[in-house]
């Protein structure tokens, strides 16, 4: 059950992962999203801006199991 997870249910190993891999995906949000503001081919920066969407929303279905 993916949505069902709780912090609770978590142990400190897990809870250290989960931090790390939504650490992450943030780091790599934010790093895709610097280069396509950058970035001058349309078709790349439209790639770029969609790999950083996709990052954020991981990172956010990550989140959610946090609780």
């Amino acid at each position: 059950m993916l949505g069902g997870i709780i912090m609770a249910n978590l142990n400190e190993l897990e809870l250290q992962n989960l931090r790390h891999l939504i650490g992450a995906h943030c780091t790599i949000e934010k790093k895709l999203e610097c280069y396509s503001e950058q970035c001058t081919d349309p078709t790349l920066k439209n790639m770029l801006k969609k790999d950083a969407q996709d990052a954020k929303n991981s990172k956010e279905k990550l989140m959610s199991f946090l609780g």
